[in-house]
C-alpha cells in the first residue's frame, strides 16, 4: 500500500511537470522509476509507455483545437514511428531479463537520456521565432525517417518522443513555430506509443503494480499542470529539467561519483544561466508587445 501510495505521488510529480512545461514523461518517468524505487529498466519502460496512453490525448485535443498540428507531417512521421516503435519493443524483448541484458538496457537508455537532454538544449537555443500556417513543402522521405529514429528509440528506450524527434523536425520544418512543432509530434506519438505499448503487452513486460498507481497519479497531474502552464514558467523550468534528464543518463552510463559530482555543479549552473537567459527574453518579449499594444492605442499627436 506505500509504495503504492509513493508511486502515486511520484507519477503526480512527473505529470505535473509534464503538463506545466510540454516535455516529454519518457527522460522523467523512467529514471524516476529506475533510480527512485529500484525498478528494473524493462518494467520502468514499459510502464511509462502504458501511463504516456493516458497523458498524451489532453495534449492532442488541446493543439487540435488550436490548429496547431501539422496533419501531413503527422501522416509521414506515424508511417516510420508506428512499425519501428513496435520493432523496438521486440529488440528489448530479445536482450532477455537477465543481469547483464538488464545492465545493457540501462546502459542504451543512459545513452538515449544523454541524446535527448542535449536535443532538448538544442531546442531551447534554437527556437524559431518564423511563423507561418503550414510547411511550404512536406518532405515524406526525411519525415519518415525521422519517424523511425523516433519511434525505435521510444520503443526500446520510451525516450525520444518529446526532445530528439521536435529537433529533427526543426531541422528539416524551419519555418513552423514551436507550438506548431510540439502539436505535430504529440499527435505522432499517439499512435507510436500504441505500437509501442501493443509490443509490450505481446511480450509480457507490463507490471500493473506499478503502472497502476502511476497513471493514477499522473494523468490528473498532467491535466492540471497543463491549466496552470504559462510560456514564462515553462521557458524558466525546462533547463533545470534537461539538467536532471542530462544527469540520470550520466549515471546510467556508468560515471564515477566523482565525475558525477562535478557534472552536477556545472549542470546547475548552467540550468541557471538558461533559466535567467530565458527570464530575460520574456521580459524583453513583454516589454515589446505592451509597446506596440500602446502604440495603437495612443494616437500619435502631430
Amino acid at each position: 500500500m506505500h509504495g503504492d501510495i509513493a508511486l502515486g505521488i511520484g507519477g503526480a510529480v512527473v505529470g505535473l511537470l509534464v503538463g506545466l512545461t510540454g516535455m516529454g514523461g519518457g527522460a522523467l518517468m523512467t529514471p524516476m522509476l529506475v533510480l527512485l524505487f529500484g525498478v528494473t529498466p524493462a518494467t520502468a519502460i514499459s510502464s511509462d509507455l502504458v501511463a504516456a496512453l493516458f497523458m498524451k490525448p489532453a495534449g492532442v485535443i488541446l493543439h487540435w483545437r488550436r490548429g496547431t498540428v501539422q496533419w501531413p507531417v503527422v501522416k509521414y512521421l506515424c508511417y516510420g514511428s508506428v512499425p519501428s516503435a513496435f520493432f523496438g519493443t521486440y529488440v528489448m524483448h530479445l536482450l532477455g531479463g537477465s543481469n547483464g541484458a538488464q545492465l545493457l538496457l540501462q546502459r542504451i537508455l543512459g545513452s538515449a537520456l544523454i541524446l535527448g537532454a542535449l536535443a532538448m538544449i538544442a531546442r531551447s537555443l534554437l527556437h524559431t521565432k518564423v511563423s507561418t500556417t503550414a510547411p511550404r513543402t512536406v518532405r515524406p522521405l526525411a519525415t519518415a525517417l525521422i519517424g523511425v529514429i523516433g519511434g525505435f528509440m521510444v520503443g526500446l528506450t520510451s525516450v525520444g518522443a518529446g526532445s530528439l524527434v521536435l529537433v529533427l523536425l526543426m531541422w528539416i520544418y524551419p519555418r513552423l513555430r514551436s507550438q506548431q512543432l510540439v502539436g505535430t509530434d504529440l499527435s505522432q506519438s499517439i499512435p507510436l506509443t500504441m505500437a509501442a505499448t501493443a509490443g509490450t503487452f505481446l511480450f509480457g513486460h507490463v507490471a500493473w503494480a506499478v503502472t497502476l498507481p502511476i497513471i493514477v497519479g499522473s494523468v490528473p497531474a498532467v491535466l492540471l499542470g497543463s491549466w496552470l502552464s504559462s510560456k514564462e514558467l515553462s521557458r524558466q523550468l525546462r533547463p533545470f529539467l534537461f539538467t536532471v534528464v542530462l544527469l540520470s543518463g550520466l549515471k546510467y552510463v556508468g560515471l564515477s561519483v566523482r565525475l558525477l559530482g562535478y557534472a552536477v555543479i556545472i549542470g546547475i549552473i548552467v540550468a541557471v544561466g538558461l533559466a535567467l537567459r530565458a527570464h530575460r527574453e520574456t521580459s524583453r518579449h513583454q516589454a515589446i508587445d505592451l509597446i506596440e499594444a500602446l502604440d495603437q492605442r495612443v494616437p500619435l499627436l502631430d
